[in-house]
C-alpha cells in the first residue's frame, strides 16, 4: 500500500514538472538556438529580425533568411519594444499558457503543498478514509470465510460458550424467545485473567453468528484530539445500524471504559467524552435495536458502573482458568496438528499444569514442538512435553553457568531441607521435582505440584506451607553453622510474609486480632515522590499485626529446626543424591530416602558443567503452588 501510494505521487509530480517545462520551454521547439539579449539586441539594431514573438520572459524571433532563435529578456520589455518598432519588425504577443492549462501552471506551487499536506494526513490517521477520516470508526467488519474459529476450536469454557450460543441463536431466530415476552440481550462483558480465551471466544461468536461482526480495540477510540473517540463511536455504531442485526466486539473495553473522574489529577476529558457516547448509543434516548455489544476484560473492577448496569450489559460472561477436564480438551485442541508418540499421556499433561491458562497451553505445546525439532525428532515425546513444562515453569536451565562446589554443596542441602520437609508436614502437595541446576534467576528450586484443582487452603496447609518455606534456611543453618548462612533464602522469607500477614489481616487466622479483615498503610507516588494515604489502621493494631505475623513465621520456623534435627541422616542422603544427579523426581526423592538409587544412563545422570569460578548467590526460591 505504501508503495503504491508513493508511486501514484510520484507520476503526478513528473506530470505536472512536465507540463510546468512545457509552457515555459515549449514556444523553444522549433528554434533553431538559443541567443543571449545582448545579441538580440544586435540582430534588432541590424535590421535582421522580421518577426518576433512575445511569450512572457521569452522572445522567439525569424531573420530574414527564416531562422528562428530564442532568447530570454528582462521584465521590462518596453524597450525591446520600441526598437523591434523602429525596425519595422512583426510583433505579436501571446500569453504563457493560457485558459485551465495556465491556470494549472500558475497554481503548481500551491498543489503541491496541499497534496503533500494530504498524504501526510493520511499516514498519521492509518489511511482513514479520505484526508478528514480521523473520525471514522476504525472497527473492522469480519467475514466467515477469512480465518473462521467456531465454538469447536475452543475448550476449557464450557459454560461461557453456552451464554454466547444463546445469543447467537437469539440472532439467528428471535422469535423463539420473543414469543415468551425476552428482549434481545444489549450486551455481554468476558471477564477473567490474561490468556484464558476472551478474544478467541470473540472470534467464534463471529465464525457461529452468520451475521456481521465489528471488531474494535478499546484503545483504538482514543485519539490525541478531542472529540475522536466520540464520533467513531457514533460512526461505528452508524454502520452497525446499516447492517443490522449484527454484533460489535469491543477487546480491552477498560482501555475507555474506566470510573470517570478516577485517579489523581481528575479523568481525562477525551477518554470521558468517548465513554458517554458509547453510554448513549447503548442504552441512551435512542437506543440501537437489534446490536449486541460483546466487551472482554481482565480488570472489571476500574470500569464505570454506568457501563455495567443491565440494559447495557445484561450478562457478564466469568471466564476463569480451565480446570483438569478443560485443560486436556484445550490441550487436544492445540496438538491437532502435532505428530505425537504414542507414550504422550495428555491426562498426564493436563494434571501437572494446575493454574495454566488458555494461552499457557498453547505456549507449552509450541515449547515441547521446538524442543522435539532441535533434537531432530520426527514426533514429540512426553518427556518433551516434560522438559517444556519445567521450562515454562520453573525457566531455561542455565546449563553455562559454573558453580563452585561450595555453592553446589550448599544449595544441594538448601534444596534437600526444603524437599525432606515437604515430605514430612501433615498438609501439603506431592514434591514434583527438586534440582540444584540453575534456572531463571535460581541457583535450585524445589517444585510440588496438586494432586487436584484447589480452590481454597486450609489453616494446616497454610502453616505446613511456612514450615516448608523456612526450610532452606533451617537446612543451612543447622549444616553450615549461623556464620555461615547465605542470603538464598530471602524469596523464602518474604514469601513467608506475605503469607503470614494474608492469614492475619485477611482471613482471621489469630485470636488477638479476631475474624476481621484489616487493610494495610500504603503509600502512592505522585509526581515522583511519596504520598501517604490516611492510615488504615491505628499504631496499635498495626505493632500486633506485626507481632502476630512475627508469631506465625517464628512457630514454622522451630517446626523446621524440630522436623530437619530428627531426620539430619535423610537430609544428608537427600542432598549427597542431588549433588551426584543433580535433578531428582518426587519418585526418585522417595526412593532414596527408602535407600534404592534412581535408575539412569550414564548420559542422563550427570549434567556438563564449565569451569569451575566463583559466582554471586542467587535466591534459592522453590515456586509457589500454582
Amino acid at each position: 500500500m505504501n508503495l503504491r501510494n508513493l508511486a501514484i505521487w510520484g507520476v503526478i509530480v513528473v506530470v505536472l514538472i512536465g507540463l510546468y517545462s512545457m509552457m515555459t520551454g515549449g514556444g523553444h521547439a522549433g528554434a533553431s538556438g538559443q541567443i543571449t539579449y545582448s545579441q538580440l539586441l544586435s540582430k534588432v539594431a541590424s535590421g535582421e529580425v522580421k518577426k518576433a514573438t512575445i511569450r512572457g520572459p521569452s522572445v522567439e524571433v525569424t531573420d530574414a533568411a527564416g531562422k528562428t532563435f530564442g532568447a530570454m529578456t528582462p521584465n521590462n520589455q518596453d524597450d525591446l519594444v520600441k526598437r523591434l518598432e523602429s525596425q519595422g519588425a512583426d510583433i505579436e504577443v501571446k500569453q504563457m499558457g493560457g485558459g485551465l492549462v495556465g491556470l494549472l501552471v500558475q497554481s503548481l506551487p500551491i498543489l503541491l503543498l496541499v497534496g503533500v499536506w494530504i498524504f501526510f494526513m493520511r499516514q498519521m490517521q492509518g489511511g482513514a478514509r479520505g484526508a478528514m477520516g480521523f473520525g471514522k470508526s476504525k472497527a473492522k467488519m469480519m467475514t466467515e470465510n477469512k480465518n473462521r474459529i467456531t465454538f469447536d476450536d475452543v475448550a476449557g469454557v464450557d459454560e461461557a460458550k453456552e451464554e454466547l450460543t444463546e445469543i447467537v441463536e437469539f440472532l439467528k431466530d428471535p422469535q423463539k424467545y420473543q414469543r415468551l415476552g425476552g428482549k434481545i440481550p444489549k450486551g455481554a462483558l468476558m471477564v477473567g485473567p490474561p490468556g484464558t480465551g476472551k478474544t478467541l471466544l470473540g472470534r467464534a461468536v463471529a465464525g457461529e453468528a452468520g451475521v456481521p461482526f465489528f471488531y474494535i480495540s478499546g484503545s483504538d477510540f482514543v485519539e490525541m484530539f478531542v472529540g475522536v473517540g466520540a464520533s467513531r463511536v457514533r460512526d461505528m455504531f452508524e454502520q452497525a445500524k446499516k447492517n443490522s442485526p449484527c454484533i460489535i466486539f469491543i477487546d480491552e473495553i477498560d482501555a475507555v471504559g474506566r470510573h470517570r473522574g478516577a485517579g489523581l489529577g481528575g479523568g481525562n476529558d477525551e477518554r470521558e467524552q468517548t465513554l458517554n457516547q458509547l453510554l448513549v448509543e447503548m442504552d441512551g434516548f435512542d437506543p440501537s435495536e437489534a446490536i449486541i455489544v460483546i466487551a472482554s476484560t481482565n480488570r472489571p473492577d476500574v470500569l464505570d458502573p454506568a457501563l455495567l448496569r443491565p440494559g447495557r450489559f445484561d450478562r457478564q460472561v466469568v471466564v476463569s482458568n480451565p480446570d483438569i477436564g478443560g485443560r486436556e480438551r484445550i490441550l487436544r485442541v492445540h496438538m491437532k496438528n502435532v505428530p505425537l508418540a504414542a507414550d504422550v499421556d495428555v491426562k498426564t499433561i493436563a494434571r501437572g499444569t494446575p493454574g495454566f491458562s488458555g494461552a499457557d497451553l498453547a505456549n507449552l505445546v509450541n515449547e515441547a514442538a521446538l524442543m522435539a525439532a532441535r533434537k531432530n525428532r520426527r514426533m514429540v515425546l512426553q518427556r518433551d512435553f516434560e522438559d517444556a513444562k519445567d521450562k515454562v515453569m520453573m525457566g531455561a536451565e542455565r546449563k553455562s553457568m559454573a558453580m563452585t562446589e561450595d555453592e553446589k554443596r550448599l544449595t544441594a542441602y538448601h534444596e534437600g531441607g526444603h524437599a525432606l520437609l515437604a515430605l514430612s508436614v501433615p498438609a501439603t502437595d506431592p514434591v514434583h521435582k527438586a534440582t540444584i541446576i540453575p534456572r531463571g534467576r535460581a541457583l535450585g528450586m524445589v517444585m510440588q505440584l496438586p494432586e487436584r484443582d484447589q480452590l481454597s487452603m486450609s489453616y494446616e496447609q497454610m502453616t505446613s506451607r511456612l514450615v516448608i518455606l523456612m526450610g532452606g534456611r533451617m537446612a543451612e543453618e543447622i549444616i553450615f553453622g549461623k556464620e555461615k548462612i547465605t542470603s538464598g533464602a530471602s524469596s523464602d522469607i518474604d514469601q513467608a510474609t506475605r503469607l503470614a500477614r494474608a492469614m492475619v489481616t485477611k482471613w482471621g487466622f489469630s485470636d488477638k486480632l479476631g475474624v476481621v479483615s484489616y487493610g494495610e498503610n500504603q503509600d502512592e507516588v505522585f509526581l515522583g515522590h511519596s504520598v501517604s494515604r490516611t492510615q488504615s489502621v491505628s499504631e496499635k493494631t498495626a505493632n500486633l499485626i506485626d507481632e502476630e505475623v512475627k508469631k506465625l513465621v517464628q512457630t514454622a520456623f522451630d517446626e523446621a529446626r524440630r522436623i530437619l534435627t530428627e531426620k539430619l541422616d535423610e537430609l544428608h542422603t537427600l542432598a549427597k543424591a542431588l549433588l551426584e544427579y543433580e535433578t531428582l523426581s518426587g519418585d526418585e526423592i522417595i526412593n532414596i530416602l527408602k535407600g534404592v538409587a534412581p535408575n539412569r544412563d550414564d548420559s542422563d545422570s550427570k549434567r556438563v558443567t564449565g569451569p569451575v569460578a566463583s559466582v554471586p548467590l542467587s535466591p534459592r526460591t522453590d515456586p509457589k503452588p500454582a
